[in-house]
């Protein structure tokens, strides 16, 4: 059953999910959950480790499996992988059970936030090394072409970029309870039509 109060936020790497997740989560009264986080405890190293010791495949296994488990929750706010939509799994399973919102940021804002980030294994090259701010932007652009149109099959999407932190979690406060509202309401009205 759709949970609208289960709140999933989206976007690439670097959009603010981390920051403004927790801001959010406390506005809404909600508890917070960052999902990579979670995958960390469960596995008992880094997400980095994670990609170098056991590849993409096995993280993304461990990102599913974990997810399942976040679905039977509500009143969660959960900030997810930037690349978690991609898989078919897990956008189902986000569609169907909660709400997903996008926290939208331009590519240039983007490569200054990532520049000089060390803990984000795609923005690493093959063998590890450190990209170029050239190579980052093109990976990125690239990336973002990919995820776009997942990204914006959200039911609420907010631009994040030059906006107060606290302007943003005001902005996403308002949306979702309206969205909630809605969609209890109309939760309502087919149980009143069964009757």
């Amino acid at each position: 059953m759709k949970q609208p109060s289960l709140i999933f936020l989206t976007g690439f790497s670097g959009s603010g999910k981390s920051t403004i997740g927790p801001l959010l989560a406390n506005s809404l009264g909600y508890d917070f959950m960052d999902l990579d986080h979670e995958i960390e405890v469960a596995a008992g190293k880094s997400i980095n480790r994670i990609f170098a010791e056991d590849g993409e495949e096995a993280f993304r296994r461990m990102e599913f499996d974990t997810l399942e488990q976040v679905v039977e929750k509500k009143e969660l706010v959960v900030s997810l992988g930037g690349g978690l939509l991609q898989n078919n799994s897990c956008f189902s399973l986000i569609i169907s059970r909660g709400t997903l919102v996008y926290l939208q940021s331009n590519p240039e804002v983007l490569v200054k936030r990532l520049m000089h980030k060390t803990d984000r294994p795609l923005m690493k090259g093959a063998n590890g090394e450190r990209l170029t701010q050239e190579e980052i932007e093109q990976k990125i652009l690239a990336m973002l072409a990919e995820r776009e149109p997942r990204y914006k099959s959200a039911q609420i999407i907010v631009e994040s970029d030059n906006k107060r932190i606290g302007a943003t979690v005001e902005e996403l406060t308002r949306k979702i309870e309206r969205y909630i509202r809605r969609a209890e309401q109309k939760q309502r009205d087919n149980a009143m039509k069964k009757k």
